[in-house]
């Protein structure tokens, strides 16, 4: 078999990428993993310097290998980074980097990933991008003539670069609150959420939410209404840091503002407030422009799929980009089930044709 000829190849280096080549290498496959970084770690490496997991360890590991433990129960940023560059070390995972996928097209009965770097050819295809080079601002009202700065919570690193200033922290879900705490030490820092935010009890982490993203998928997949969760649980978990701010009486949010103006933002009141900075923790897109020219995209920019695997084109999987994918297949916590179930499935596809 050429170098570049493989059963498959898998796009993305990242979590659900080193899920999926664990399996592969397990069910004896050839398979490449391409990886556009340049270095280990998938996205966690660009992520805020205090950031935080939401589930401890123990909860938050890939296929084979638990998480080492940390030191206050909730890994950091770089607890996650040094985990996940010595899982590749661990399994051997034939990873290329820094190779930038341009397009995936049909080549007769196999899959082209053209790259920066050539062209690789494949019997499947795993795209496991996930979204981190696709940040999502909201097109809100004035905001292009607002002349205050603006970042995405991909781009924030620490509270000390706001000293002193009026910064809006746009957002209801974690990121949003675990920046707004750190970030309420340092600045004027308000909090905007369209709802008001639901935090989960302080005994409860993330696997409160992974069981309840898997109930709801299920349900769907039965055609019910997943029930309601017990007690109104919320979707943002108490960290130690959230704790802190929320003794200090900092972890309360406002509701959206109507639109921008040059120094500051109006309010639903009519009332007028200076800002200096905004930081939008308003989630991602997922990654998909590659598989444009396999004419797979819907119109809203993602590939209908039945069981992880595209119904437009049977050569292809995608994986952690969100519940649609698997449940909860965006964690750490949720990608072993989805991407066990995707390698038995392209095992069977190679075999026999189907899956």
């Amino acid at each position: 078999m050429s170098d570049t000829t493989r059963d498959v190849v898998v796009i993305g280096g990242g979590q659900s990428g080193l899920a999926a080549g664990y399996f592969l290498r397990r069910n004896g496959l050839d398979f490449w993993i391409l990886d556009a970084n340049d270095r280990p770690g998938g996205a966690w490496p660009g992520a805020w310097d205090s950031l935080r997991l939401f589930s401890p360890a123990q909860m938050s590991s890939l296929p084979g290998w638990p998480m080492p433990p940390s030191e206050d129960g909730y890994p950091n940023r770089d607890h996650v980074v040094d985990y996940l560059s010595r899982y590749e070390q661990r399994y051997g995972l034939p990873i290329r980097r820094p190779v930038r996928v341009r397009a995936v097209e049909s080549a007769g009965d196999r899959l082209a990933v053209r790259t920066d770097r050539g062209t690789w050819l494949a019997s499947a295809v795993i795209s496991a991008t996930g979204g981190a080079s696709r940040p999502f601002i909201p097109d809100y009202p004035g905001r292009e003539g607002f002349r205050g700065r603006q970042l995405h919570s991909s781009a924030y690193r620490r509270p000390q670069d706001f000293v002193g200033q009026r910064v809006l922290v746009v957002g209801g879900g974690n990121s949003g609150a675990q920046i707004l705490a750190e970030l309420s030490l340092f600045a004027e820092a308000t909090w905007v959420t369209p709802e008001p935010p639901r935090f989960l009890p302080d005994e409860l982490n993330g696997k409160a939410l992974f069981e309840r993203a898997t109930e709801r998928v299920r349900a769907q997949m039965d055609g019910r209404m997943p029930a309601a969760p017990k007690g109104g649980l919320g979707d943002i978990v108490m960290v130690p840091p959230l704790r802190e701010a929320r003794d200090r009486g900092v972890l309360q949010s406002v509701r959206l503002f109507v639109r921008f103006e040059r120094d500051g933002v109006v309010w639903p009141d009519g009332a007028r407030s200076p800002v200096d900075a905004v930081i939008w923790c308003t989630g991602f897109r997922p990654a998909l422009e590659h598989l444009e020219p396999l004419g797979v995209l819907e119109a809203d920019g993602r590939v209908a799929v039945g069981n992880g695997r595209s119904t437009r084109e049977p050569r292809l999987w995608l994986l952690g980009y969100g519940d649609w994918t698997g449940a909860a297949s965006a964690t750490l916590a949720g990608i072993t089930r989805p991407a066990r179930d995707t390698i038995h499935n392209i095992q069977q596809f190679l075999t026999t044709g189907r899956s």
